[in-house]
């Protein structure tokens, strides 16, 4: 390559490196606001990726990551012949489908009935009373329901003996375990979610309703035909970032409501992670079994992003 043409080169990397310098220092105020979030990733999501070559070794910490023996596919393969890998698969799948089938649409309908309300105090009390539970933990959550669905004086059960019925063990119970996890994601996140929705439909241009209402239609046609259609690159994005949690239902919560004799029902990865890394030290394998969750999620995250493009959506990246 002749010196002229390297020169150009050179010039034009200087160039694009001082344009981008002059605007950080124009948008400091911004770079500044992102530098807590950027830093966060860094720290707890980019740099333990690192970690995951623990998967591939027979990890001891006192020989750490450099002297524990390498055993490539070895945790994988015992993963996949695990006579309960396809039970928590297939449990971690059903309440997965449960949230994208059942919890999924909650937020959306709330938030389509929360535009429709024209009183502005009863709107902001209404829209403060579904997003407090969002600010109460899990245990808050699952603790109130306890109490609530107790045998031993519980509400629900008291209630059922006055109506003349027997008591429902919902605690105890495998076929009342999932049916109690959705009703309790859907209390806690479905106030939540209805942010970005009621965002995106304050940006829709009013002189759309108001040509509609001229051509007679009413509120659930402007719904049908301008709110939704209006709001669908919103709902495709917040789909597709959905899908990427499709084995990351939450350890917490689950955890929270397993027992003896649930937990054939409700035992997901999240929680058979917790209890081969940490109750029985097997860290090398509770890390191929992230490392299989995080490449799924990969996977399907960029399927879906793909599909939604091809089916004419804005999609992710």
């Amino acid at each position: 390559m002749s010196q002229p043409v390297l020169q150009s080169k050179s010039l034009k990397r200087k160039s694009s490196n001082s344009e981008f310098m002059r605007s950080v220092l124009k948008n400091k105020a911004l770079y500044l606001m992102i530098l807590p979030g950027f830093l966060y990733f860094v720290i707890f999501k980019y740099i333990p990726m690192g970690g995951l070559v623990i998967a591939f070794q027979n990890y001891k910490p006192y020989e750490g990551i450099l002297g524990s023996e390498w055993v490539g596919f070895a945790h994988f393969e015992r993963l996949f012949t695990d006579p309960m890998f396809f039970t928590i698969l297939s449990n971690t799948l059903i309440l997965f489908f449960m949230n994208i089938l059942i919890y999924f649409p909650v937020p959306i309908i709330l938030a389509l009935m929360l535009n429709e309300l024209r009183h502005q105090f009863f709107k902001r009390f209404i829209q403060t009373l579904v997003y407090v539970p969002h600010f109460m933990s899990w245990v808050i959550i699952v603790s109130i329901s306890f109490v609530l669905l107790s045998m031993d004086r519980g509400l629900i059960n008291e209630l059922f003996v006055m109506m003349g019925f027997e008591k429902v063990n919902f605690l105890m119970s495998s076929e009342w375990f999932r049916p109690m996890y959705i009703l309790q994601v859907i209390w806690r996140e479905a106030g939540w979610g209805t942010i970005i929705y009621l965002a995106a439909m304050a940006a829709i241009d009013p002189q759309l309703y108001e040509a509609s209402r001229m051509d007679g239609a009413g509120r659930f046609r402007q719904i049908w035909h301008i709110t939704l259609p209006s709001i669908r690159s919103v709902i495709v994005v917040l789909l597709l970032l959905k899908i990427g949690d499709v084995l990351e239902l939450g350890f917490e919560h689950i955890f929270l409501l397993l027992n003896a004799m649930n937990r054939e029902v409700g035992e997901i990865f999240d929680t058979f992670v917790y209890t081969a890394g940490l109750e029985q030290g097997q860290f090398s394998y509770s890390a191929a079994v992230g490392f299989f969750k995080s490449l799924v999620g990969l996977i399907l995250v960029m399927t879906a992003n793909y599909l939604a493009k091809k089916f004419g959506e804005e999609g992710i990246y």
